[in-house]
């Protein structure tokens, strides 16, 4: 196959070149080059280096950008199996594919998601397809090739959203030429670009929600939605689908009526505007500077929101920024809450035995149904609120100095209440039951004895463990009469109400079928006594003895 040239090299470069390639492997370089082929694919098909097809097309003058930019390789069907490569130096211009033809069918068949190769049976049973499955195999490639998708631009309603970001801030040099790391914490409405920027030692949750504060009153009011990085200050637990804010987060969310949204972790462009709005702090307010205080760095980054950020025309709007927020955004932000949020510390206690939680020295106590169990406690020097674990309040104390206890009545098992905590009025309740001689006895007794006689209460309820309630009833009635206000009184009529047992005399049997008669024993003793006399003595025996 002869391969035609539109190029026509200079006698300058055919001299210089004629040791280098023949004039064959020229004219090849640059018909593959005008089919399509970039650079590292003609070396590679030609069997020669990548610098030197280079140097060839720019000795003719052939245009780089009519060469392709990615590194796509050829098709890999064989060569000859129904036709060459599409782009390839052996393919004549104007190449068509042999399953053109069948394009609308191929389509069909891809969607419902069949294989080249099932493809290209159903077009040779079906269609009377007689062409090679490669040149299918090449369309269905085409066909089904995907290019990455454009990011999509997200604007937003005014008032919508803002998004939230730290960055690192210009350092802190003392009097004493030490250095201090600062963060800047930025916030940038996401309709008009307005931003605010605060200086902070650190990122803890406090300096997070303070700057979100401060940011609020220098826009006059409240965006809808927040977006915010996985920062550690707001999001305990990162997940894309259900994230988990910190609680104290969560509160600051509800008391301003914002939602806050945490992006993909390790996904930056989710708050793209944000992240410019970062490097635009950094590059423009506070490059190449540094600050004695704090303070300092905050006046400043203040007067340049003011003078330099507001007052700039913003590249994407073209509009001026302050002009946007005043004229779309101001108004649509939500109003401001009557009062700030109450900064306060949080943590996990365990609720102790004695049914309290410890927080700075004092104890504090819980429901009887969280023993044992962990609660969230916070509090801010005026108050104590403890809440369960789905952060539903369960108590409230007022703080107290550390050593000291806070106990709430209802917070006291029943059981664990004795009868003088409850006071007279319960146990003399309780006594009606008795009946009216036993409570007209106690009320007379309590008038007669005083404080003391409230224990005598309790003693006379007990009296119902043992006895009767009429025979205590009696009992009382009789210590009335005599004015006997003593529990041992009480005790002592109840006993007389009781006769003593009568004992039961029985009488000795003289003779049973299982008894010996004394005859018989002092027979033996007879008989024992005969048989010693009848024995010899030992000193007889000691004689006896040669």
């Amino acid at each position: 196959m002869s391969i035609t040239v539109g190029f026509r090299l200079s006698p300058e470069a055919n001299g210089a070149m004629a040791n280098q390639l023949k004039m064959a492997e020229v004219q090849a370089i640059l018909a593959l080059a005008r089919g399509g082929w970039s650079n590292r694919h003609i070396a590679r098909h030609l069997g020669v280096h990548r610098e030197t097809v280079g140097r060839h097309l720019r000795a003719v003058g052939f245009a780089s950008a009519l060469l392709p930019q990615d590194n796509s390789k050829p098709a890999s069907a064989p060569i000859g199996s129904g036709g060459a490569p599409i782009g390839s130096a052996l393919a004549p211009v104007g190449f068509v594919s042999a399953a053109s033809a069948w394009r609308e069918v191929i389509v069909q068949k891809l969607e419902a998601g069949l294989t080249a190769q099932r493809i290209y049976q159903d077009l040779c049973g079906d269609h009377g397809y007689t062409g090679s499955y490669y040149s299918v195999r090449r369309l269905v490639k085409k066909l089904t090739a995907t290019m990455p998708a454009p990011f999509r631009r997200m604007e937003c309603e005014p008032g919508a959203e803002a998004q939230v970001d730290f960055g690192r801030g210009a350092p802190i040099v003392g009097p004493d030429g030490r250095r201090k790391t600062t963060w800047v914490f930025r916030i940038v409405l996401s309709h008009s670009r307005k931003g605010y920027a605060e200086a902070v030692h650190r990122q803890t949750t406090d300096d997070f929600l303070r700057s979100l504060e401060n940011a609020f009153a220098w826009f006059g009011g409240v965006p809808r939605t927040l977006v915010i990085d996985n920062l550690r200050a707001a999001v305990s637990r990162a997940d894309w689908f259900d994230p988990e804010l910190c609680p104290k987060v969560r509160s600051f969310a509800e008391h301003y009526g914002v939602a806050v949204l945490p992006t993909k972790p390790y996904t930056p462009r989710h708050k793209g505007k944000i992240e410019r709005g970062i490097g635009y702090v950094k590059s423009n307010a506070l490059k190449g500077r540094r600050f004695a205080s704090l303070a300092d760095q905050n006046r400043h980054l203040q007067t340049w929101e003011a003078t330099v950020a507001d007052t700039r025309i913003h590249g994407t709007t073209r509009r001026q920024v302050k002009e946007v927020f005043e004229q779309a955004e101001k108004a649509a932000l939500l109003p401001m809450p009557a009062c700030r949020f109450d900064l306060f510390q949080e943590a996990l206690r365990s609720v102790h035995r004695d049914g309290h939680v410890e927080i700075k020295g004092a104890y504090y106590s819980v429901p009887p149904e969280f023993l044992g169990q962990r609660v969230w406690a916070r509090w801010d020097g005026r108050t104590v609120r403890l809440l369960d674990q789905k952060m539903r309040p369960i108590a409230m104390h007022a703080q107290r100095p550390p050593g000291t206890f806070s106990t709430l009545p209802v917070h006291i098992v029943p059981e664990k209440i004795s009868g003088i905590e409850r006071g007279t009025a319960w146990l003399l309740r309780r006594i009606e039951s008795i009946g009216p001689h036993a409570t007209q006895w106690a009320q007379s007794m309590l008038q007669n004895r005083g404080i003391e006689g409230v224990r005598v209460l309790m003693g006379l309820l007990s009296l119902t463990n043992k006895h009767r309630r009429d025979q205590i009833g009696h009992a009382c009635q009789i210590a009335q009469g005599h004015g006997a206000y003593h529990l041992r009184s009480l005790r002592q009529l109840i006993e007389r109400q009781n006769p003593p047992a009568i004992q039961q005399n029985f009488e000795f049997l003289q003779e049973h079928t299982i008894i010996r008669s004394l005859d018989d024993y002092g027979q033996f003793v007879r008989q024992a006594i005969t048989q010693a006399e009848a024995l010899p003595s030992a000193s007889s025996l000691q004689e006896s003895t040669p």
